[in-house]
């Protein structure tokens, strides 16, 4: 009699799927055309991971194949967010969502707008949060969106749920 033996999950290293050169992420996308699949980006501070993140994630992912997550640096946080921001710093946050199964690719960005990335990764859809309007989007990413024909898809949101209550809400408690 042959024993069984159980078969552990394999899961995808994190670190394989942050990219910090962009050509490197072109070439991927490029493998992924080839093969089919339909790239969605979306893009986001994503300081403090929690259900409303990963439910969007989720549904970001649900509009294409592969989803490429833009993070904006420690820099472009403090100028988005504040002085305080963000609390986890761009690597660790790179990290844990190239942790979650919804995520392909995570690309850190310098800047608080990504019409430049839009423009160099040419995606086919673009997610952003339903609290998002076409009008509400950033003229220049916008533009970028267009000359490139990528989809909008407009994720339905946790309501309240946000890094900024989090934080609001840490902060009375410790009080």
């Amino acid at each position: 009699m042959m024993e069984k033996t159980e078969k552990k999950p394999t899961f995808r290293d994190p670190v394989e799927k942050i990219f910090t050169d962009g050509d490197k992420l072109i070439s991927w996308r490029e493998n992924m055309r080839e093969k089919g699949k339909k790239i969605v980006l979306t893009n986001g501070c994503f300081d403090i991971l929690h259900r409303g993140h990963t439910q969007y994630l989720q549904g970001a992912r649900g509009a294409g194949d592969a989803l490429i997550v833009l993070l904006n640096s420690d820099s472009s946080v403090k100028a988005l967010k504040g002085e305080n921001r963000p609390i986890n710093n761009e690597n660790d946050r790179a990290y844990v969502l190239a942790s979650l199964e919804c995520v392909d690719a995570v690309y850190i960005f310098p800047s608080s707008r990504c019409d430049k990335e839009i423009a160099m990764f040419k995606p086919d859809y673009y997610a952003k949060g339903a609290d998002y309007t076409v009008e509400k989007l950033d003229k220049d990413e916008l533009a970028s969106l267009r000359a490139y024909g990528a989809e909008i898809a407009f994720i339905e949101l946790v309501p309240g749920l946000s890094t900024s209550n989090i934080i609001k809400k840490s902060a009375d408690l410790s009080k």
